[in-house]
């Protein structure tokens, strides 16, 4: 049996989803204040939304695993 301590995979995975949510949002956070910059640099700008669209797809991937098939 499970140690008390020990975490579920439902709570390991609702963990990483807070994790990944804070990271996009500072990504997000990070995108706007370059872009309101004059020294904006496309290929960051470029490879931030990268990250954060890779961020977004893990965070549904995640979201789709936790939330149970509803069968109608």
């Amino acid at each position: 049996m499970n140690a008390p301590s020990e975490l579920q995979h439902e709570d390991v995975l609702r963990i990483k989803l807070e994790v990944l949510r804070r990271r996009h949002r500072d990504l997000d956070q990070a995108i706007h204040e370059l872009q309101d910059s004059r020294r904006a640099d496309t290929l960051t700008l470029r490879r931030l939304k990268k990250q954060k669209l890779d961020l977004r797809d893990r965070i549904a991937a995640i979201e789709d695993e936790l939330t149970p098939d509803i069968i109608a």
